[in-house]
């Protein structure tokens, strides 16, 4: 590796009241295929995100001499303009004192598989994957307060309320290789050859009669109703794909399902279960509140929806990995409960339509070809022949009376 090509290491954070110098930073081989955003949190630690953010947007920022976004991604050889920034205000506290000491144990105590490249946890429901708006610190920044000498960074997400096997990259050619995975398999959902293999457990409300069923709806994740993200099945949206198929049936009450995400859109399990007319048990936006009152009686107080297992190849050892996380004694408590008492109990509120547009998904099955009869030009049958049939005399019923 030349010099040229060396990671690029972040500086120490500035000083209050002081000015960073311009830097121009060349992207080397092991920064490749990053974020321009998340390379300026590295290249300024202690500097704010909506500090970072406001630089992109006035054009501060520039790649290769042009301006550019923070969804950008880099490439080796790359020259990135850091520009200068004055800290006005006292740096940022350190990770480690954001995070509650007790987060940091949970999320430590969760962890399914580690191993050079990556780390699988099962998140707790009701732990952010990040800090953000009104949060402080979420399951990544526990990580790196426990682990301050490593390179952490979320592979995918889950939302707030959904528990289950969360991947974290050790290193960030872990973390490009698994998003080129991930971006290839949106671009070719449900193929043979896909390189994750994403499975939810879900609660859904009434008796799923759709069987194995693969919706696909286009999805809209940036509408905003009362400054809240919501998403809405709409043509000019996302491409989505999500497969479900019964697990367990709870008489005409609920049903179990088991979901393969062949896309990962925002809310996309959630969003799709509703389109189909059987909304999540315990979801607050976009589920049935009678249906969410009638299941807090079999003790559920949650969204019902757990990521229960991963599969995919480790990028580095080129072997299958396969990691799956147990439903929490919260959600198994529940099915129990169902099990012995659902009965002949009919869900609460009024039925909503299905999906009639949704393509059900059967087996292929082989077309065997006949083969076509070949016939001569005397056995074929000649216009003349048609008109020297007797004529038909008359009904064979007799007169209406």
């Amino acid at each position: 590796m030349t010099e040229d090509t060396l990671p690029i290491t972040p500086v120490d954070a500035p000083a209050p009241g002081t000015r960073t110098a311009v830097r121009n930073e060349t992207v080397g081989a092991e920064d490749a295929g990053s974020r321009v955003d998340r390379m300026l949190a590295r290249l300024l630690p202690g500097v704010p995100h909506t500090r970072i953010f406001r630089l992109l947007r006035k054009g501060e920022v520039r790649l290769n001499g042009k301006r550019v976004g923070g969804e950008v991604r880099v490439a080796e050889g790359d020259v990135l303009r850091v520009p200068p920034v004055r800290m006005e205000a006292p740096a940022e506290s350190p990770v480690r004192s954001k995070v509650p000491p007790r987060m940091v144990e949970q999320v430590e105590g969760s962890i399914l598989h580690q191993d050079a490249g990556l780390l699988v946890i099962n998140k707790p429901a009701g732990i952010a994957v990040h800090g953000g708006s009104g949060i402080s610190a979420g399951v990544i920044e526990a990580l790196r307060a426990s682990r301050p000498d490593e390179t952490l960074e979320l592979v995918h997400r889950l939302d707030r309320d959904t528990s289950g096997c969360l991947l974290v990259a050790r290193k960030r050619s872990t973390l490009r290789a698994l998003h080129a995975m991930l971006r290839d398999d949106v671009e070719d959902a449900g193929s043979a050859d896909a390189g994750f293999d994403k499975r939810y457990l879900v609660l859904v409300r009434g008796k799923w009669e759709l069987g194995r069923k693969r919706i696909e709806a286009p999805l809209r994740t940036d509408i905003r109703v009362g400054g809240e993200r919501t998403v809405k099945v709409a043509p000019d949206g996302k491409h989505a794909a999500s497969e479900f198929r019964v697990v367990e049936f709870f008489g005409s009450l609920a049903t179990l399902l088991e979901v393969q995400l062949l896309t990962g859109r925002t809310h996309q399990i959630r969003v799709h279960a509703a389109y189909a007319g059987h909304p999540v048990a315990g979801d607050e936006k976009y589920g049935d509140e009678e249906f969410n009152r009638q299941m807090q009686r079999f003790g559920l107080s949650r969204l019902f929806l757990h990521a229960h297992s991963v599969s995919f190849e480790d990028p580095d050892r080129h072997v299958p990995v396969s990691v799956s996380a147990p439903l929490p004694r919260e959600l198994s408590s529940v099915v129990d409960s169902l099990t012995g008492g659902a009965g002949k109990l009919k869900p609460a509120g009024a039925a909503k339509p299905g999906v009639a547009s949704a393509r059900l998904v059967r087996p292929a099955r082989p077309v065997p070809a006949v083969p076509r009869k070949a016939r001569s030009a005397a056995g074929r049958s000649k216009p003349s022949d048609r008109g020297s049939r007797p004529a038909r005399k008359g009904s064979r019923r007799g007169p209406r009376s």
